[in-house]
């Protein structure tokens, strides 16, 4: 076994990695770039080493992680025998593994030669269809040109699925349902990859309706034993990235599940693979005998936790339990020229995992990244919950990278006890400061086609297009009143001072409503949700009796209130805090909230609720600062960021005649770019963003006014984010 590793990511996976190693006695070595100095992988670590900034100015930091040379040389600086690499990043680097080699470092991960192989999607293909094992009808090796494509589309028949044959993510991918659209999509999809990719190759695929994503986990060492460790269901999408995964898959009976398990061992062979890996099938719903090869990734999977604690192990013990391999050890042990110390009649299959992946975005606006300070966290604990995350509380949320900050996973004997125990993990998650799709997951797994396990890789834009309430946070809905009343009486509370010495509080400093003689004054509170509009909020004492009354008050408890939104009627409200939960009870209904304020927010202090995961700021609103800050002209040509991020493109300048729909910035925020768009035909009247400059979420970019463009510069038609680039 190595005495030291570095890990070459961040994050939950770097925080995953560096427990195996302390546990096995292994010395951790964290890298980091400037923006994750404080991250919880770099505390967690040994030793941590500093990669620097950027090369060039106009370089995003998460290219930190990418740079090879500053890796390596950390590695040698540090003592490190072997580097792991996780996952994303240079986790699947052809170069990267090999100038491993050629430094004298092991690499954790397959050989060069297996990334090499499986990277190239069309390769692979054929290199598993010549191991038997079975492959989607598609384009051939040799159809690599835009005539070869369209070809093998007319040959198979629509629709057809056109892929870049390198890389993944869903990137660059289309769906193509009519062939007279086949040869647009063609040069889409080439932009795409090219981009994404430094390769425009592209494979063509026959397209299977409302498919399952089902994959195999795999295990092989260099002496020869290969084995399969079960499936994993990850049909519960969007856009190609999984949201929630599972094993087993209540789709595979014994028969399949051997029979999809021997084909994945095949496929690993075919390109001498060692270390962990995973082989991915599309599986037709009705069918599930009819599998066929997508493609293999090359190292640890997000989802590898629901493996670790479904699969069971003759003879074998971890952290896990009796029987539950720890895969990041198995890759270090097979790194180390181990051999593996089992054989497939060794491995069964015992309960049901299931993992929800939290990320920084909001599926109520769009699932737009989102960003900040956390500024409580609470993670849920329990029987069968486990949580990987990379979080901490103070962790700074930023748009550099991938916006997943943690799994969820629970284990149970039977699904539906998993099933049950993830919703109340997720219902326990307290993540304040950043907005994440934590509310959203557990809605998701409330619906009757999950609860029943009738999964494809479109129920979730389906359903979110038939339900738009499972997009929607109870807290803008179904508790918008409560948010705000809950907001105000919080505020109304740290009004009140803590009591002097003997307990004498001032009663002329307590926000009491007391005057001479009438009812009680009220006081007025301006707030506002996100994205929602300013309400006036009153307080005041239910009567003078509490008024008086309201002096001996704890300074953390309110006696009986009445509380009034906008022109809405009276209502009863008390409210209590403790540390930092918030108790209110509104007409005799009480309410239990978790809540953090963040006094760094723009526009004044911002309250943060949590209830049953979702997560929302009450804003301050002050409507002169508002026609301030907006050059005393608030209208709607007013530009915000919906998202916080980093411009990078800016294709107008103050008093530049616009139209309608014209192109006006673009931010990318964790991997996503987000083309801000003129409102209406109008003038530039300001324009405050700078290229390559951050933004916070809803800080003012430019404002449009409204008028006729004139000679404003027609859309051209391009696609926004081509001409951005």
């Amino acid at each position: 076994m190595f005495d030291t590793v570095l890990v070459a990511n961040r994050g939950e996976i770097a925080v995953r990695v560096i427990r195996t190693l302390r546990r096995l006695g292994v010395r951790s070595v964290a890298v980091h770039s400037d923006a994750d100095a404080d991250a919880l992988h770099v505390r967690e670590a040994d030793t941590a080493v500093r990669l620097g900034p950027p090369d060039r100015s106009d370089s995003s930091a998460a290219e930190t992680y990418l740079h090879v040379e500053r890796i390596l040389e950390a590695a040698r600086r540090t003592g490190a025998q072997a580097i792991h690499p996780g996952y994303g990043f240079l986790a699947e680097n052809t170069g990267f593994a090999r100038a491993c080699g050629d430094a004298g470092l092991v690499f954790i991960g397959p050989p060069p030669s297996a990334i090499e192989l499986m990277g190239d999607k069309i390769n692979a293909k054929e290199a598993v269809r010549a191991a038997g094992v079975p492959v989607v009808p598609g384009s051939r090796e040799g159809a690599r040109s835009d005539e070869a494509l369209m070809e093998a589309a007319a040959e198979i028949g629509f629709p057809v699925l056109l892929k870049p044959s390198a890389g993944g993510g869903g990137k660059g991918m289309r769906l193509v349902r009519d062939p007279a659209l086949l040869a647009e999509e063609i040069t889409a999809a080439r932009r795409e990859a090219r981009t994404s990719f430094g390769d425009d190759t592209l494979l063509l695929e026959r397209w299977i309706d409302r498919p399952r994503h089902i994959e195999v986990q795999v295990l092989a060492d260099a002496h020869g034993t290969t084995v399969h460790l079960g499936e994993r269901e990850c049909s519960l999408q969007r856009r190609h990235q999984k949201l929630v995964e599972e094993a087993p898959s209540v789709l595979l009976d014994a028969d399949t599940r051997a029979a999809m398990g021997a084909a994945a061992v095949r496929a690993a062979e075919a390109c001498g693979y060692t270390g962990a890996g995973t082989v991915e099938f599309i599986v037709p719903g009705g069918d599930p005998s009819a599998y066929y090869f997508m493609e293999m990734n090359t190292r640890l999977q997000v989802e590898h936790p629901v493996t670790e604690l479904a699969a069971e192990v003759r003879g074998l013990d971890s952290p896990a339990g009796p029987g539950r391999p720890d895969l990041v050890e198995w890759q270090l042990r097979v790194a180390a020229g181990e051999r593996l110390p089992l054989t497939q009649s060794d491995i069964s299959f015992r309960g049901h995992a299931i993992e929800a992946r939290i990320c920084a975005e909001d599926p109520a606006r769009g699932f737009l990244p989102t960003g900040g300070r956390v500024l409580l966290l609470h993670e849920p604990t329990g029987e069968g919950i486990r949580v990987d995350s990379g979080l901490a509380p103070d962790t700074l949320v930023g748009s550099t990278y991938d916006p997943m900050l943690a799994k969820i996973i629970a284990y149970g004997p039977d699904r539906d006890t998993a099933l049950r125990r993830l919703r109340a993990a997720l219902a326990e998650t307290r993540i304040l400061g950043v907005t994440t799709n934590t509310g959203f997951l557990r809605r998701l797994l409330t619906h009757p086609d999950v609860i029943a396990g009738e999964l494809d890789t479109g129920l979730v834009e389906r359903t979110a297009q038939q339900t738009p309430e499972l997009l929607a946070s109870p807290l803008d809905t179904a508790h918008h009143d409560t948010v705000l009343c809950a907001a105000a009486l919080a505020r109304h509370l740290d009004l009140t001072p803590a009591p002097a010495p003997g307990g004498w509080t001032d009663p002329f400093s307590l926000p009491s409503g007391w005057r001479l003689g009438g009812e009680p004054a009220w006081t007025v509170h301006r707030l506002r949700l996100p994205g929602g509009e300013p309400v006036e909020v009153r307080v005041r004492p239910a009567s003078m009796e509490n008024v008086a009354r309201a002096t001996d008050n704890a300074p953390r408890e309110a006696a009986e209130l009445e509380i009034r939104l906008g022109d809405g009627p009276v209502r009863r409200a008390r409210a209590a805090r403790l540390g930092d939960r918030l108790d209110i009870t509104l007409d005799g209904v009480r309410h239990s909230l978790a809540l953090a304020t963040d006094n760094t927010a723009p526009g004044g202090p911002a309250t943060w609720f949590c209830l049953d995961g979702d997560s929302r700021p009450v804003l301050p609103h002050d409507p002169v600062a508002e026609r301030t800050t907006s050059g005393g002209s608030a209208h709607h040509g007013t530009l915000t960021a919906p998202m916080p991020g980093t411009v990078t493109v800016v294709k107008a300048a103050v008093g530049d005649r616009v139209r309608k729909g014209q192109l006006l910035l673009v931010l990318e925020a964790m991997k996503m770019e987000h083309v801000i768009a003129s409102p209406h035909d109008g003038t530039v009247e300001q324009l405050r963003a700078v290229q390559g400059a951050g933004v916070a979420m809803d800080e003012v970019l430019a404002v449009v006014s409204a008028g006729d463009g004139g000679e404003a510069v027609a859309a051209t038609g391009e696609d926004p984010l081509e001409v951005a680039r």
